[in-house]
């Protein structure tokens, strides 16, 4: 296997990406976003159980990597669909490899984890970019355009729906340690940009069933965030409200289609493999709302 980064090639050119995992997350949004194209092409698969990243892999005419090393040598980039304790163990030495990341949130299941993948990435100079998925939507991106400069003095937001009840996405990590690892990162990258950059956080409450975040900010504002995904509901529930002494800011994910986030996913990902800079949504953030669910995490228990 080669360790070198791989030579730059011309900016219109997909990037070569292989896809680590085959669960239900990696067959509905990344490898159906990064066949798409034409920024990306999906050039190999690879699992631990091979039966699943050929089904993964057949449905676009990509090949199975017999390991992870081949799926190192057959791309210039990784995306990584996996559980985090996975991802953490396996994105350090993509980053080893010269290789660019695609990375799920959490970057570990933990935050000594969380900060090998992101020391790994400062330490081999590799582009990285998490998948906070709203953060690519246009409706997320106007309201934070919105919240911009907003006097801000305190916010409520909720994530909740009702996926850990049952069905693919009630995974075992998910059910280990449910909606704060895995719905937490959403609502803390937005309530830290939308209204200041959070300082603490405290939680209360179980989050298998639901949890209750207070965060305070460093411009003095105090936000509150519910998390649950053991609740039925018609819908996935994401709202933020801002109050201030200027007018109520809402952000409401009802009725958006989350299916125009991946395009400019992919397009923003490609552009930050091929000029080198990346778009600030990379491991390094995921480092600090790792720190921030670390946190929360010491005081629930």
């Amino acid at each position: 296997m080669s360790t070198a980064p791989l030579p730059d090639s011309r900016p219109h050119e997909p990037v070569r990406v292989g896809l680590v995992g085959a669960g239900p997350w990696a067959r509905a949004m990344h490898a159906r976003m990064l066949a798409a194209g034409p920024e990306t092409s999906l050039t190999a698969v690879w699992a631990r159980r091979p039966e699943a990243a050929a089904e993964v892999a057949d449905a676009y005419g990509a090949p199975v990597a017999a390991s992870f090393e081949e799926l190192l040598d057959r791309c210039e980039a990784v995306a990584f669909a996996v559980p985090p304790a996975v991802q953490a163990a396996l994105a350090p030495r993509a980053a080893a490899a010269g290789r660019a990341l695609l990375l799920e949130k959490p970057l570990g299941a933990g935050l000594d984890e969380a900060r090998a993948v992101a020391d790994a990435v400062a330490e081999h100079g590799v582009v990285s970019q998490l998948v906070l998925t709203k953060r690519y939507h246009p409706a997320t991106r106007a309201f934070l355009a919105e919240a911009a400069g907003r006097e801000v003095t305190g916010a409520r937001s909720c994530y909740l729906h009702g996926a850990f009840l049952d069905g693919e996405f009630a995974t075992s990590w998910r059910l280990e340690h449910g909606a704060l690892l895995d719905l937490g990162p959403h609502l803390l990258d937005l309530l830290d940009t939308a209204v200041a950059p959070i300082v603490s956080v405290r939680a209360t409450g179980d989050p298998r069933r639901w949890t209750e975040l207070t965060c305070e900010h460093e411009n003095g504002a105090v936000s509150q965030a519910s998390l649950s995904g053991c609740v039925r509901l018609p819908q996935a529930r994401t709202r933020i409200e801002l109050f201030g002494p200027g007018e109520e800011l809402v952000y409401d994910t009802a009725g958006i289609d989350h299916e125009e986030c991946w395009p400019v996913l992919r397009r923003e990902f490609a552009h930050a493999v091929r000029t080198g800079r990346g778009t600030g949504i990379d491991a390094a953030h995921g480092l600090h709302i790792q720190t921030l669910l670390d946190m929360a995490a010491r005081t629930a228990g």
